[in-house]
């Protein structure tokens, strides 16, 4: 990939599949030539090729686990050494684990945290630095409707995405006047491999079946992007749900949550 200045580029994180991928498909289609951030090279390769065909698209890819502490920065740095400009950075990748916290594995937690924040966290100072300076980028930050809501049974995944808002939406009055602009995109729960690399594949709300689909998600985060707008909750559902975390007891609200968290038996499947 060489650097267009007639084409803006967008960096996308976990954009091999589920969100990530469909909101680079947007990018890709609008003309952005795409950096594809994720763990298999194998995927980066067969999305690379399908995005240069569909769309004759000038295509990066980064193998590189943003769960290692070192990754981000080595991202950041490799797309620099090749002078190629950021103009829209995409923080999808992420992940969670299922389980009472009590229970739970603290090393793959502790996993979690570094590529659910901290990996975001250098990214996004690292191109905002970048962007401040020209006036102009955009950013997207995949928040969740779990980092508004207490989530049981996802206790550390549900604490990683209220950072992700709250930090957004912080950094979001930091850039008043600056010509960025910065985005939350809050989905509910959507139709992708994350219920299966969490173990949480069982729980009620999977076996119901009532999941969104990643490419309507990420249209709406793209949208909002594009506008934008300060965050972008997903799906009616959310949107009525979001309401009324404002009003009911967390208490409650964790109950509920809890109950959608639970696994089905199978005698009830």
């Amino acid at each position: 990939m060489t650097n267009n200045n007639s084409a803006k580029t967008a960096l996308v994180t976990g954009g091999t599949s589920g969100i990530g991928h469909h909101i680079a498909h947007n990018f890709a289609k609008d003309g952005y030539n795409l950096i594809l951030v994720a763990r298999d090279e194998g995927e980066l390769s067969d999305c690379a090729d399908h995005f240069r065909k569909k769309h004759g698209i000038e295509v990066m890819t980064i193998a590189k686990d943003l769960m290692d502490p070192q990754a981000a920065e080595e991202v950041y740095n490799e797309v620099k050494a090749k002078g190629i400009r950021v103009d829209a950075l995409v923080n999808d990748a992420g992940q969670g684990v299922y389980g009472e916290f009590a229970t739970t594995d603290l090393q793959r937690e502790m996993d979690i945290i570094q590529l659910n924040i901290i990996s975001l966290t250098v990214l996004t100072k690292l191109y905002l630095k970048e962007m401040v300076a020209r006036k102009d980028g955009k950013i997207l930050q995949l928040a969740s409707m779990v980092g508004i809501a207490p989530s049981p049974l996802m206790a550390v995944y549900a604490g990683t995405k209220a950072y992700v808002y709250n930090f957004t939406q912080s950094i979001i009055n930091e850039l008043k006047d600056s010509g960025v602009t910065v985005t939350a995109l809050l989905p509910g729960a959507t139709d992708t491999d994350f219920f299966n690399k969490a173990d949480a594949e069982n729980t009620k709300i999977v076996q119901d079946g009532d999941l969104a689909d990643p490419a309507d998600v990420a249209k709406d985060g793209y949208d909002a992007l594009m506008k934008g707008e300060s965050k972008v909750v997903s799906g009616f559902k959310n949107k009525v749900m979001a309401a009324m975390t404002n009003i009911m007891p967390e208490q409650m609200v964790a109950d509920s949550m809890h109950k959608q968290n639970e696994e089905v038996s199978n005698k009830e499947q």
